[in-house]
């Protein structure tokens, strides 16, 4: 997993910081053209072949973060245009992924190397293992026949020296679906019949190809009409900005929205719902059920495992009941679920509470240009209080749990989690699809609840995070515990 800490995410962050400066001080239109030049200034080191080329590119995620596809790029529509076609723009359009054709590298095929760490042992164990016989040892060094060579890996798993590498395209090598690969011009395209939206190819991209299509100017604009404005964040963006509960709710309210709804409430009617329905499936004997409020993962089944269709949960996610409370509290509220998901931007498209979705990213943006910083803000009462496995949500693990405790008999629970929907995590969601239709035999040991989480980590691990997932789990359980406190006392 590539470090939440780069480059790539800082230029990313920096450009959504200048873009709500300036719209919240109604300078968008007169002075989003200066952001390129701001950001990589004359006496710049280029990144590319030159200045001018990273400017070209930063100006790319410019129209990306404004909320356009970069496949229908214009480049004589300028920025101040792209600017106002945004503000007159009445809902976001679908795919909310793009790729920036000039940030891509273009990389070369996937493929293994002998770098000089080669002893040319005499075990010599790359050679032996080789069933293609593509290696062969000359002047004193392995070499690798890339006509003969198929990529199986075999010589790098056995070379005692590490001396054998893999060279990869890390976007190819973080889908779990293949739904990206090379192009005519050896640029990589993303197959939308294939991709689940899970986010994998942004946080792996090291040039930042891939991007999601930015809310944020969408929802400023709102605010600034003075409309009413409900914000509905995840159980995972308090542990982002290390808050206490109540502290988000403050920098929320301060920051324009006039509501704020913590999504947990909603994970607990997503619990209760999929802790009845688990029941009544095991009453009616069904072989197993999986859990449904990972849009990316119940993508995942309809594209490339029907088989396990009928096995995932009919419930709704936490973010759809969260989003159903707030209309119904104020029905002609815009709703905005906040989040750290792709997955997420593309399911609220089709919900029909979920006006905007926000990522972690545009909302720390936002935070920083109103110069809001959330730990040092009073914790206020939310509108609802939700539980501890409500909030749990946010972690691997916490949905199946959240459905134990609500069971009346929770010994009938034999429980499996899928901890991120990699190529491994793909083929466990296969050979479940393959219990389900009979190809490999149902057990004893068969789990009966599957949770699948698409990012590592579950939430607090999303393509959209700043802050590491391992810190954001410790941040998670403060909150969780803090929040259990309130309720005692």
């Amino acid at each position: 997993m590539l470090n939440v800490n780069n480059n790539t995410a800082q230029i990313k962050r920096e450009i959504l910081t200048r873009i709500a400066k300036l719209q919240l001080a109604g300078k968008l239109a007169d002075e989003i053209h200066y952001i390129p030049r701001e950001i990589i200034p004359n006496k710049a080191n280029p990144i590319r072949c030159c200045i001018y080329h990273d400017r070209q590119i930063i100006r790319m995620r410019v129209i990306a973060y404004l909320g356009f596809s970069l496949e229908d790029y214009d480049d004589e529509k300028t920025l101040a245009e792209y600017v106002n076609e945004a503000l007159k723009r009445e809902k976001p359009e679908p795919p909310m992924l793009t790729r920036l054709d000039d940030a891509c590298n273009s990389c070369v095929q996937s493929h293994y190397m002998v770098t000089n760490a080669c002893q040319a042992c005499i075990a010599r164990p790359c050679t032996t293992n080789c069933a293609k016989k593509a290696i062969h040892i000359k002047h004193g060094r392995a070499v690798i026949d890339d006509e003969t060579c198929i990529n199986c890996g075999l010589c790098m798993q056995n070379c005692p020296y590490h001396a054998i590498i893999k060279i990869p395209v890390p976007c190819e090598e973080a889908c779990p679906v293949g739904a990206i690969s090379k192009g005519e011009n050896c640029k990589e395209q993303i197959d939308f019949n294939k991709c689940i939206f899970c986010g994998n190819c942004i946080r792996e991209c090291p040039f930042g190809a891939m991007t999601d299509r930015g809310q944020l100017v969408d929802v400023l604009k709102h605010i600034i009409a003075g409309k009413k404005v409900s914000a509905m964040y995840a159980p995972a963006i308090a542990a982002q900005f290390r808050a206490l509960p109540g502290q988000l709710e403050s920098a929320l309210k301060q920051a324009g929205f006039s509501r704020v709804w913590e999504v947990a409430a909603g994970a607990d009617i997503t619990a209760d719902k999929e802790a009845r329905e688990f029941a009544e499936r095991m009453e009616h004997s069904e072989m197993m059920m999986t859990t449904s409020c990972c849009p990316a993962y119940v993508r995942a089944v309809r594209l490339h495992v029907p088989e396990l269709s009928p096995c995932v949960s009919g419930t709704r996610t936490p973010m759809h009941y969260t989003a159903e409370i707030a209309k119904k509290a104020d029905p002609d509220c815009v709703s905005v679920f906040i989040g750290p998901c792709l997955a997420k931007r593309q399911e609220g498209l089709n919900d029909e509470f979920v006006d905007y979705v926000l990522s972690i990213e545009e909302i720390n943006a936002l935070f920083i240009a109103k110069e809001i910083k959330v730990t040092e803000m009073e914790m206020s009462a939310g509108e609802i209080t939700p539980t501890a496995s409500g909030r749990n949500f946010a972690h691997t693990g916490g949905v199946a749990e959240a459905v134990r405790v609500r069971l009346d008999n929770p010994e009938i629970l034999k429980p499996a989690v899928i901890n991120g929907l990699d190529k491994a995590g793909i083929r466990q969601l296969k050979h479940y699809g393959k219990i389900k239709s009979g190809a490999v035999k149902h057990t004893a040991e068969t789990p009966n609840l599957v949770e699948v989480m698409a990012c590592e980590y579950g939430c607090i691990g999303g393509p959209s995070v700043i802050t590491n997932p391992k810190n954001a789990a410790l941040y998670l359980e403060k909150y969780i515990a803090a929040g259990n406190s309130e309720e005692k006392s």
